[in-house]
Parts: C-alpha cells; sequence; structure tokens
C-alpha cells in the first residue's frame, strides 16, 4: 500500500510545477479635454463664406427687393452654443463713379432670415425661418440653445431693398456670425 501512496504523491507535486504564473501592470490614460467650438460655412469649409452678390437689374428689384440664395453654416462645438449676427458697419462701402460717395445705411436696407435650423436649438426673435428681420452693427441674437455635436447646421438668407434713393456702383457690408459656448 505505500507505493501505491507515493506515486499519487509524485502525480499531484508534478501538476502543480505546471501551474502558470502571471503577473499584472496597469496604467492610468487621461484624456485632457478643453472646451472648443468652431463655426464655419459649409460651402467653403473655412470662417470666411463666398461673396454674395445680389444683382438689382429692374424697378421691380429696387422696389421689392432681391434676395439671395440659402448660406449654409455649421458648428461644431462640445458644449450647447448661441449663435449671434451684425453687420461689421453701421453703412455699406461703395464703390462707384458718384462723388461724393453715396451713404447707405445697412439698418432697414439689408434683413436676414432663418431658413433652415439644425442646431437643436430655437430661433431667437426677432428673426424667424418665415420673415426677414433687419440686420444692423449691433450683434443681436440668431440662434439659442444649439446642442453640442459635430454637425449643427443651420442656413440663412438675405435680402435687400435699398429703394431708389441711390446711385448705381456696388455697396458692400460684411455679416458676422459669432458661436458662442454656454
Amino acid at each position: 500500500m505505500k507505493k501505491v501512496i507515493a506515486i499519487a504523491a509524485l502525480a499531484i507535486s508534478g501538476f502543480a510545477a505546471n501551474a502558470q504564473v502571471s503577473s499584472t501592470a496597469t496604467q492610468t490614460v487621461n484624456l485632457n479635454l478643453s472646451n472648443a467650438i468652431e463655426l464655419t460655412f459649409t460651402g467653403s469649409t473655412t470662417a470666411t463664406g463666398a461673396a454674395v452678390n445680389l444683382a438689382f437689374n429692374t424697378v421691380n428689384d429696387y422696389a421689392n427687393g432681391v434676395a439671395s440664395a440659402a448660406q449654409e453654416l455649421k458648428v461644431r462645438s462640445n458644449k450647447k452654443f448661441d449663435v449671434t449676427v451684425k453687420a461689421n458697419a453701421a453703412n455699406f462701402t461703395y464703390t462707384g463713379t458718384t462723388t461724393p460717395a453715396p451713404v447707405m445705411p445697412v439698418s432697414g436696407v439689408l434683413a436676414l432670415k432663418v431658413s433652415a435650423n439644425g442646431t437643436g436649438g430655437t430661433i431667437a426673435s426677432p428673426f424667424s425661418a418665415t420673415a426677414y428681420n433687419g440686420l444692423t452693427a449691433t450683434a443681436a441674437n440668431l440662434i439659442s440653445n444649439g446642442l453640442n455635436g459635430g454637425n449643427q447646421t443651420f442656413s440663412v438668407m438675405y435680402n435687400a431693398t435699398p429703394g431708389f434713393a441711390y446711385p448705381a456702383g456696388t455697396y458692400t457690408v460684411d455679416v458676422v456670425y459669432t458661436a458662442t459656448q454656454q
């Protein structure tokens, strides 16, 4: 009987010698996120959109105004955001042959409406999707509470009604959009 026990003990000690041994190592990975926001025109994929040319060719254009095609902008932000809009000056800059140069105010001539809103936010009053509202050199809320995301788009359309008081030439103003995180 002693021989059987010795063989069993040898088999058990051989099994323990083949057991796997392991070791672990741990490393912490930190993502150091900063608040980030970007506003671009989708047509140019930059912060500068293509020039919008509104041609006044008939008396009806002067009387009724001329509207632009939709201009799409995209916001990418990791937080909720608001968008404001303003003209960069109170008056258009004139290029032409009339001397002295005529002074056309932006207020009362250039207006804007939000033709599409995919930001998840709301169009801020007095702007709307159905009617044009005048622009001035003072920033006005355009979009409120836009949701964070990488493809938050909205489109605007311009309408200009200069009337008959101004001579031929090119009248220019920049429209400035600003997206601000909340």
